[in-house]
């Protein structure tokens, strides 16, 4: 059975709060669809934000970065926003006001830790390759000290927040029905292209299947 977020007055929502949605299951759905994400965060009483890509690992999400990266020294222990958003298509009504967007949304809320033990931290870096593609981290060389040393892992728990989701036609009003106007959706989709091996790979390496296993969206 999944668990409902808690509802605080940072995470309500106040406008179309109809498309509010505060349970797990949906909220870990879209996480788990699109690996980008945004992390907002306060520096020196000026708010930034940042691309980052992030994956959950059950009740917590996690990012990565350089560990002489400003962004991820200033977001560790302080509180951060995530957000994750995937464009489902346009919505085209009969009025510029009724135009619309169908997409779906997480917003998250929480402190941010940092993960210190250099095997845990390896270990979720080997979590968020194999996310994307299953099986490659077993098959690269081993991660170098310092390649753990240099990369900075960030985390949240899942605990504050709500997705939005909007789907379906335009919401026109009633009168502008009987006007000779077209309306609809245009649909979005991520592809997927077909993979380009690098110029330098050995003669003889052959693309392993993991590599088209890739799906976003």
């Amino acid at each position: 059975m999944s668990s409902s977020l808690p509802i605080t007055e940072r995470s309500r929502l106040r406008r179309l709060h109809q498309r509010g949605h505060f349970d797990r299951d949906t909220i870990n759905g879209i996480l788990d669809a699109q690996p980008q994400c945004s992390v907002g965060y306060v520096i020196d009483g000026k708010p930034y934000v940042t691309p980052s890509l992030q994956w959950r690992e059950g009740n917590h999400v996690y990012w990565h970065g350089s560990s002489a990266s400003r962004t991820m020294r200033h977001c560790k222990e302080a509180e951060v926003c995530m957000t994750v958003s995937i464009l489902d298509g346009f919505v085209l009504a009969r009025s510029g006001m009724h135009h619309s967007v169908n997409t779906r949304s997480v917003m998250l809320f929480g402190k941010a830790f940092k993960v210190e033990d250099p095997e845990e931290k390896r270990a979720k870096l080997a979590n968020f390759v194999n996310g994307l593609f299953p099986g490659r981290y077993e098959s690269l060389r081993r991660d170098h000290d310092q390649d753990i040393k240099a990369t900075m892992v960030l985390g949240m728990e899942i605990a504050e927040g709500a997705a939005k989701i909007r789907t379906g036609g335009p919401n026109d009003e009633e009168a502008d029905y009987d006007l000779p106007i077209w309306a609809g959706v245009v649909p979005v989709t991520t592809h997927i292209g077909a993979p380009i091996p690098d110029e330098r790979n050995l003669e003889g390496v052959e693309m392993p299947d993991h590599v088209g296993a890739l799906k976003i969206g």
